[in-house]
């Protein structure tokens, strides 16, 4: 138990590590690029305790994390952010025209990922090779990854004037950040399975909740600074990019990383799982579509977020 704390400590001053030197990078090549950077990077940690998740065997949890990782950015971090920006600066206005676009893509990547657990819940004739099916969903989503992703480097400029000097010592401290985040989740995997046994959770909600928390604290962190400056297009930027790229980039990484590993890794989740996806997709876009954000809306996304993660407390 100690051992686990101790890991997700180390996530922890990771993710500031990373939120200040994302903030000189926005500096530098503007807040849409980077961004975009910042998920990436923010990622890592998940992509690395995902792998080794998968090395020990641990599919079930893999799956829930990755669902848990797009739900707690797109639904509690984004809801954090919003309750917090909207009481401290009131209502909060960001570009709507790209939030509708980040908001589309991840209720389609949404529906894409939860198509071959709905395929085997309704037993369609698809649904015996949900493995094949599965292999189809991650080609579909890298393709739209790549088509749209110069759409989200486009946009804003600076929030100052460029100073590109320090691009280089940004770029190398990021680095040696998601290098550390490496190890960081070797130890945090290791740690898990006593820590859920100890605390008597299941390892559905330890995926959903406890592993994707950690391995979303960078966007938790940046999210809610850039939130409380009134930097709300950045906010988004970063947190909702986060929740796309783990849906278009990160979760077909480990489906065809799965093959060097004994245990595949499918779509098919528990059927609660995808449901709850979907919806946190549909609730967050309706939320982000006006264009502006109040603390009330904030609370709704935090209270949607605690009934489903009270949901699966139990296993699925």
């Amino acid at each position: 138990m100690v051992a686990f704390i101790a890991a997700a400590a180390a996530i922890a001053v990771l993710a500031r590590l990373i939120a200040t030197a994302t903030e000189a990078l926005g500096n530098q090549i503007g807040s849409s690029a980077a961004g975009v950077v910042q998920s990436a990077l923010g990622n890592l940690p998940e992509l690395f305790i995902a792998l080794f998740a998968l090395h020990d065997g641990l599919t079930g949890v893999v799956q829930a994390a990755l669902v848990g990782s797009i739900l707690a950015n797109s639904v509690l971090v984004l809801g954090i952010a919003f309750t917090a920006g909207g009481l401290r600066n009131g209502t909060q206005r960001f570009d709507s025209p790209r939030a509708r676009m980040i908001a589309t893509m991840t209720g389609l990547s949404a529906a894409i990922l939860s198509l071959p657990t709905l395929a085997h819940a309704f037993h369609t004739p698809a649904g015996p090779h949900g493995h094949a099916l599965s292999l189809v969903c991650a080609g579909v989503l890298v393709v739209l990854f790549f088509t749209t992703l110069p759409v989200f480097l486009s946009g804003s400029e600076g929030r100052h004037e460029r100073d590109r000097s320090s691009l280089p010592v940004t770029a190398a401290v990021l680095a040696l950040a998601g290098v550390a985040a490496a190890f960081v989740s070797d130890w945090f995997v290791s740690a898990l399975t006593p820590a859920t046994h100890a605390m008597h959770m299941s390892q559905m909600f330890a995926g959903l909740v406890i592993v994707a928390i950690a391995g979303n604290a960078v966007e938790n962190v940046v999210g809610v600074q850039l939130a409380l400056r009134n930097e709300l297009d950045f906010a988004i930027s970063v947190i909702v990019n986060s929740a796309l790229q783990v849906a278009l980039l990160l979760t077909p990484i480990l489906i065809f990383a799965s093959f060097a590993f004994a245990t595949h890794l499918t779509l098919v989740f528990p059927t609660l799982l995808a449901i709850a996806l979907v919806l946190g997709a549909v609730i967050a876009a309706l939320v982000v579509y006006d264009g502006e954000s109040t603390w009330n809306e904030g609370t709704v996304l935090v209270g949607l977020y605690i009934v489903i993660a009270a949901s699966f407390w139990w296993g699925a």
